[in-house]
Formats: structure tokens, sequence, C-alpha cells
């Protein structure tokens, strides 16, 4: 077995030793909490780092696929089996997540340095990072919602780590119940895949519950409504992956998150917890391609992949429309989160793990390059979130505006420069090839406008004009001038931004090298692919629609025209009908509230009710009833049945004392009683010979 192989179950154990270092020394220093944590998760991206090279080397024309398979424990003659794979799938997550995961602790450093619990959020941190971790080198579908769960235990400590604030303690609540909701799809799936295909493996030598074998015949079977068990099962797991990945309507969670620290944040929106959803699609995709009715351009046509591509679009559109109207800067940059999770979920759904895991990839870099360029517009701003009372940051922030500004470029996909052009351009063009519907890729056209639109929009409210940080406060109270962050915060940000610009050469129509990596397909270098007419009239359009929508946004918010300590936001002034609704997020919380939440709350109402009225007068009855027979049969042996045998012993003892006076050992005693007998003898006999 190759060495890596064997080394690569260390990837998520050392966060997760280092995490329970970290909450079993309470007294260690600052230096040495955070250097256990980024310690244990560089040596994971040193492992991670050296399984992607080992797929690198593998030929693309095989399978280029490791499995490592142990037994659990037994139950009966059926062992229960987990183990851990490496394909390409695996190697590209595990080296994302550890190098962003990396880069997010040394910000963190900076960020939480007066924090009086640093070394709990480290440990924190790296529990996180090992679940991750640990989904994502599952061999097995059991242990994958293990580590899944765990992910969910672990954002529940994050999100809720300033408990002091009702705000972060209500969101940390609100995300972990929200997800389980999602989750409760996720493990009916997984119970109903392992008895319809005997195995929960994924990869099991033809056995496994995603090879041949299994997809035959669960492809083959019909279920409920027509529709294929493939179909059905695939349905109930992207369940749970919609509430992980904040996906329509299980979205709500999201936004929340940002009550926790900016970091946390990073890392929940970029690199891990919301991309677990995608990835566990992106591996379960053989199970939702099965028994397809029909193809396009190579790709299948399921149920399982239709919904995925609808829920997909209208998350994303959802997000984006919502964004534009957002003034706290994290929220805005959690519902592009959501939106372009939305977009991921398309691209999964129209053209396969390739093209979603590329958009993936990019979008944890420009994502956790903004989520850590907020924090630091955040820490120079001394807390304010609020973009009203920002502006004027690009001269006293410059390396925080100049990485922000190439994460804002990346994410509303600026032409050809910058990642997240490339990978949403991927997305489009599936969607556009897509033979079910063309709505998709119009939904993909407007979300890239308003993308644009609300990222420069931000941009303009934070970074130009002039500073709106002491408009609202008291003069005894003036809040101090905005500094830039220490190079502790500002490097990896440096380093976000370069991956934000080069990672999108790697997966060009010129040069697809991601996507045949992916697919283990060979891929070639070829600069007429650019020009192809439905690969250059995507590209155009989308060009068209990014300027535009960046153009737009110009055109509103520019100093010159705008003077948001003075003016109402340009879009309000024009739409304010629409942007109250996006203001208040389509109201679908309060509709949540008064649906959802009112009915369960109806629910533990009614059911308390009937506890207390009802089931508590029962269960007093029943107690009253049980102890009055405790005491009639107390009273029954205590006083009949322990009297009559107390009785009958204190005769027994009577009998004995005077058999044992007759026992004297005196012959004229003996005499006596002879004596007395035969006289009573005799007077017996002289009356029955009277009578």
């Amino acid at each position: 077995m190759d060495q890596i192989l064997q080394l690569l179950w260390l990837v998520p154990v050392l966060p997760l030793i280092a995490s329970v270092i970290l909450v079993s020394r309470p007294g260690w220093s600052r230096r040495r909490a955070h250097s256990v944590a980024i310690g244990a998760l560089g040596f994971s991206g040193i492992i991670s780092l050296l399984a992607f090279m080992k797929t690198l080397g593998a030929d693309p024309a095989t399978t280029a696929r490791e499995v490592v398979t142990v037994t659990w424990f037994q139950m009966g003659v059926a062992p229960l089996q987990i183990g851990w794979v490496l394909d390409p799938l695996t190697a590209v997550m595990l080296t994302m997540v550890t190098f962003v995961g990396t880069l997010i602790f040394i910000f963190s450093t900076g960020y939480m340095a007066s924090d009086e619990r640093y070394r709990l959020f480290f440990a924190y941190l790296s529990l996180f990072a090992a679940a991750m971790l640990g989904m994502i080198i599952s061999n097995s579908l059991l242990l994958l919602f293990i580590c899944w769960e765990l992910v969910g235990v672990a954002s529940y400590l994050l999100i809720g780590f300033w408990a002091h604030k009702p705000s972060a303690a209500a969101a940390a609540k609100k995300a972990f119940i929200t997800t389980r909701i999602g989750d409760i799809g996720f493990f009916i799936g997984m119970l109903w895949l392992a008895s319809s295909s005997g195995s929960l493996l994924f990869f099991d030598n033809g056995s496994g519950c995603l090879e041949e074998n299994a997809l035959g015949l669960l492809g083959s079977q019909v279920t409920i409504l027509g529709l294929a068990l493939s179909t059905a099962i695939s349905l109930l797991i992207l369940w749970g992956a919609m509430g992980k990945s904040g996906q329509f309507p299980l979205h709500v969670w999201l936004p929340d998150a940002m009550e926790g620290p900016t970091p946390v944040s990073a890392l929940i929106h970029a690199a891990t917890m919301v991309a677990a959803g995608v990835f566990l699609m992106a591996r379960l995709y053989p199970l939702m391609a099965a028994g397809a009715t029909g193809t396009d351009d190579a790709f299948p046509v399921t149920g399982a992949l239709i919904a995925t591509t609808f829920v997909g679009s209208i998350t994303a559109l959802l997000g984006a429309l919502i964004a534009v109207a957002q003034t706290d800067i994290k929220r805005i940059l959690a519902y592009s989160t959501v939106s372009q999770l939305g977009y991921m979920m398309m691209g999964l759904g129209t053209g396969g793990p390739a093209v979603a895991m590329f958009h993936l990839i990019t979008h944890a870099f420009f994502k956790a390059l903004l989520f850590l360029g907020a924090g630091s517009v955040i820490h120079g701003c001394h807390d304010v979130q609020d973009i009203r009372r920002m502006g004027g940051l690009k001269g006293a922030m410059p390396v925080t505006f100049a990485t922000y500004a190439i994460g804002m470029l990346a994410l509303a996909g600026f032409p050809l420069l910058f990642a997240g052009f490339w990978s949403k351009d991927a997305i489009l063009h599936s969607t556009h090839t897509w033979s079910v519907s063309h709505l998709p890729y119009w939904i993909g056209l407007i979300g890239a406008f308003l993308t644009a639109f609300y990222m420069t929009r931000q941009m303009f409210y934070v970074f130009f004009g002039g500073n709106r940080l002491n408009e609202s406060e008291a003069e005894s109270h003036p809040v101090p001038p905005p500094h830039e962050s220490p190079a502790v915060m500002t490097w990896p940000l440096i380093i976000l931004a370069a991956g934000a610009v080069l990672l999108g050469f790697i997966g060009t129509p010129a040069f697809p090298w991601f996507q045949g990596y992916i697919d283990r397909a060979p891929s070639t270098l070829s600069l007429s692919a650019l020009f192809e007419s439905g690969t250059l009239s995507v590209m155009i359009l989308s060009s068209l629609v990014g300027l535009g929508g960046i153009g737009l946004a110009y055109l509103f918010y520019r100093p010159i025209a705008f003077r948001p300590n003075q003016q109402v936001d340009p879009l309000q002034r024009r739409l304010p009908r629409f942007f109250d609704l996006a203001t208040h997020r389509f109201w679908i919380d309060e509709l949540y509230d008064k649906t959802i939440v009112a009915a369960v709350g109806a629910l533990a109402l009614v059911s308390d009710l009937i506890d207390r009225k009802i089931v508590h007068r029962i269960v007093e009855c029943v107690r009253r009833a049980v102890q009055g027979i405790a005491w009639v049969t107390r009273f029954t042996d205590e006083h009949l049945v322990n009297g009559a045998f107390d009785r009958s012993c204190d005769g027994f003892r009577w009998g004995a004392r005077q058999g044992a006076r007759l026992q004297s050992g005196q012959t004229q005693r003996y005499l006596k009683i002879v004596g007395s007998s035969l006289v009573g003898l005799v007077l017996v006999l002289i009356w029955i010979s009277r009578s």
C-alpha cells in the first residue's frame, strides 16, 4: 500500500488531537495555543499536498482511485466497515481546505488577539477543521455522516462563540436546528441506501454503493411516484445538502451565522461548512445520475439532477436580490455566498462535479479573501460593520483595499483576468447547453449582473468618498480614525488575492486542466476553443452583463453622484418597494416565524397542556391507585399474613414451653401425671358405660 495513502487518516486526526490538547490545557499561553493549532493544520496540509501530487502522477485514463477499508466493529456475522479514499475529488478538497484554513488560522491570531477565550477559539477551529477533513476523506457514507454532524456541532460552538451577545446565541441555535432539519432527510436517505444496496462504502472492489453493480440495481428499481430508487434516495440526501449549503428554503441560517467572529465567517462561508453540501452531492453524483432517462452533451438527466439545478437557480437569484439592499458588510457577503452556492448546485446539475468543484475552489479563495478583508475593515474601523458609516478607507487601509478589490472583481466576474469569471462562465456554459430548460441560464445571467452590482455598491460605500465613522456618534465618544491591519492579517489577504487571480487559468475553455483532472480525462491547450460559437457567445454575454452591473453601480454610487450621509440609497429611491422587500429578506424569516415556528410553538403549547392537564392527571390517578394497592398489600401483609403467622408462632412457642415443663426429670411429677391420667381415663370410661 502506498505510504501517502497509509498516512491519509492523519489529515483529520492531527487537528482533532490539537483540539483535545487545547481544551485540556487551560494554562497555556496564546502563542503556544495558536502554534499547536496552526502547526497541526499545517502538517495536515503537507500530507494533503503530497496526496494531491500523487493523484497528479496517476494516469488520467485509469480510475486513479485508492481506498483503505477497515472493520469498525462486528455485528453478528456482518462487520461494519469504514475507511478512506484518495482520488482527485478528495485530493483537491483536502489541499484547498488545509491551505485556506491555515491562512484563516493565521489571520485569527491578529483578529482575536484581545479575546479572553483565545485558546478555546483555536480549539473550536481545530475541531471544525478536523470534522471537515474527516468528511472529505471518508469512503463510507456512515463515516461521512458522523463527520457531517461534527461539523454542525463545531459550527454551533463557533457561531455562538460570543454567547454573551443574545444575537450570537440565537444565531448558533438557528444554524444548528435548521441544518438538523435537512439532516433528517440525509439520515433517512442513508438508511434507505444501506438497505437497498447492502453497503454504505462508496468503493469496495465493485461492491460499493457508488459502483456499477449497486447503481444498476438502484437505477432500475421504481419507487413512489414512478421515481427511480436512486433518484428518491438522492432527493433525500439533497435535502440534507440544502441545509448545510444554505439552499432555499433552508438558507435562513447562513446570513445569521455572521454573528460569530469574522474568521469563523470566512471558514464557514468559504472553504468548509457550506461547501460540504456541494462536495457531498459531487461525491454522490454517480448515484444522482443512475437510471438516467436521457443525456445532454454526455451529461445525464435525472429527476435528482433537475431538482438540484432548479434549487440552485432559485437560491442563486434569491441571494443576489437580497444582497443588493443590505448594509452590514458581512451580511452582503453572506447572501453572496448563498447565491454562489446556488451557482455551484446549478453547475452540478447541468455539467457534473468538475464544473461545480471548479467554482467551489475558486470561490473558496476569493470569498475567504472577501470575508477576511471585511474582518480587516471591521478591525480597522473598531468593530463597525455598517457600510453606511464607513467610507474613505482606500487611503487609510491600502493593502486591504487592493486585496478586497481583487476579491470583489473575482466575485463580480470581471472578464478574463480573475478566477471567478472562468468558473462562473463554466456554469453558464453548462446551463446554456442544458436540454431540459434554458431558464437556469437566464437566471444565472441575472444573478451575475446583480452580483457585479451589489459588490461595486459595497466597494463605493466602504472605500470611497469621505469617512463617516463619527457622523452618528456623540462628540464626547468619537471613534478613532481607521487604520491598516497588522501584517499577520494582511499577508493572508495577499496570498488569497493571488489565488483569486491565478486559479482561473487552470480551468479555461482553452486549457480545461481542472475539469480533466476531476473527470480523469486528458486535457490539452487549445486556444481555438475560446472562439467556438457556444463558448464565445456565453463569454461575451456574461462579460457584458458583469460590466453592466459594475457600470450601473458606478453611475448610482460614485462619490460625485451619491453621498450616503446626505442622501437615500439610489436604489431605494428608484425602487422603494423592491428595496424594502430585499432589506427585509423578502420577509421569509418572518413568514417562517408566523407559520412553521408558530405551528411548532402551538404544537408545543398543546403538548404542554395535554401533558399537564391530561397525562399528568392520568399519571397522578395511576400513582394514587398504585399507592392504594400498595397500602392494602402492606396492611394485608403486616396485619393478616404476618399477624396470623406471628400468632401461630406464639402458639407453638407456648405449647413448646408447656411441653418443656413436662420434661422436668422429677419422678414424683411423672407419677402424679400418670395417676391423674388414670383417674381421668376411669371417669371417662364410667361416663361412657352409663350412657
